[in-house]
């Protein structure tokens, strides 16, 4: 068993005052002054990825985030242009590595894009920190990635969960032995139960982790099908989705990340995923916050009687009466026209005076529905789509 990185378990006051000094370095002297817990973190601004873009339009290439040291330059669907240094494991993956097994001595076949995004670059630096030796394959051409693996006594998987399975089976239609490879480590999509299973049934370990071209790792898994551990350079919020406001620990809401990389500070960089903490410690004696895995998208924006409405104006009008402690939009179609309910978390018993916020902000009408408090579910969901 690979041996813990001694930050993997130490006590949350030591974490917190390590992370804290992390963040107030990077953080602009304004923001730094309201910063005394990792918990103020809140009192700053959330950054979304339409709000990134629009920056890097207009202050190319970053948006006017002050950066150092950067070395390559990578492009995502947006667009939205992100860096990468040259320092080790700059993207921080070595701990799911180190976590899947994967370390001195193996051969990690790396099948994640060398192209215009990061994930290639992601995976080979963390490899190489770990002391193994990385065929850069990148993905496709299946039959010659099977030829390699053979060829190079590959022992390690980087990739897709689903394309190991590919190169497998053509490994079987092709009669190689491929039995050395007995560690992988996926991401980029989801690793369903009877997926991991065939991997397990030839003898390999597969375990998934969670990160984004913008923040690198966030979170990875330790021991299969247990909560994922958010990784020591990653400070991870849950907040309810087009707020940065956190929800109560358990609750679904949208993943908020600020890596610890004073090279490009991303401050509050809102994933758009959906994921809950996971109350608990790990068996694998990590003491870190725990993600349950991703539950959905955050940006709900739907499109109702020929209107876009959003999670962020949802928000809005909470924030406009503190007597709604929640809100929850339900859109269905009666066959002819759809039709809006506005379900809010009040003591209050009068819906009309609700009405002309609702027009005002939602720039729509519907029905107005009060539920007491707490009725409402705990599922991020604040636009659901019911047609």
């Amino acid at each position: 068993m690979t041996a813990l990185d001694p930050r993997e378990t130490r006590s949350a006051d030591a974490r917190e005052a390590d992370q804290l000094a992390q963040l107030k370095a990077q953080l602009d002297p304004e923001a730094a002054a309201q910063v005394t817990s990792l918990a103020d973190l809140a009192k700053l601004p959330v950054l979304r990825k339409s709000e990134l873009s629009a920056a890097q339009a207009a202050n190319p290439p970053f948006g006017g985030i002050p950066t150092k040291g950067i070395t390559r330059l990578f492009q995502s669907p947006g667009p939205i242009y992100e860096p990468g240094g040259s320092g080790a494991d700059w993207w921080r993956f070595s701990s799911a590595l180190r976590a899947a097994g994967i370390g001195a001595g193996d051969v990690v076949q790396n099948t994640f894009s060398y192209h215009f995004t990061p994930a290639g670059a992601m995976f080979e630096s963390a490899a190489i920190a770990v002391g193994a030796q990385v065929f850069a394959a990148g993905p496709g051409q299946t039959e010659l990635q099977v030829r390699a693996a053979h060829d190079l006594g590959v022992t390690a998987y980087a990739g897709t969960p689903d394309y190991l399975g590919a190169i497998f089976a053509k490994a079987d239609e092709m009669d190689v032995d491929l039995s050395g490879i007995t560690k992988a480590l996926v991401s980029g999509g989801p690793l369903f139960p009877p997926v991991r299973k065939a991997y397990a049934d030839r003898g390999i370990t597969c375990l998934q982790c969670y990160g984004t071209a913008d923040v690198g790792n966030i979170a990875y898994e330790t021991v299969a099908d247990t909560p994922m551990i958010v990784d020591e350079g990653a400070l991870v919020e849950i907040v309810t989705p087009g707020t940065g406001d956190p929800v109560t620990p358990g609750d679904i809401g949208e993943v908020v990340v600020t890596p610890l990389n004073p090279d490009y500070p991303l401050i509050r960089f809102a994933t758009g995923d959906l994921s809950a903490i996971v109350q608990g410690t790990s068996p694998c004696g990590r003491t870190n916050m725990r993600l349950a895995g991703w539950k959905g998208r955050a940006d709900q924006a739907t499109k109702i009687k020929g209107m876009f409405v959003r999670p962020e104006q949802v928000a809005s009008l909470v924030a406009r009466h503190p007597e709604i402690a929640r809100a929850r939009i339900e859109v269905s179609h009666d066959g002819q026209r759809d039709e809006m309910v506005v379900k809010l978390e009040t003591q209050a018993s009068d819906e009309g005076v609700f009405a002309a916020s609702i027009k005002e902000v939602l720039k729509l009408t519907g029905k107005i529905e009060l539920v007491s408090p707490g009725a409402l579910p705990r599922d991020g969901v604040v636009i659901a789509d019911l047609r």
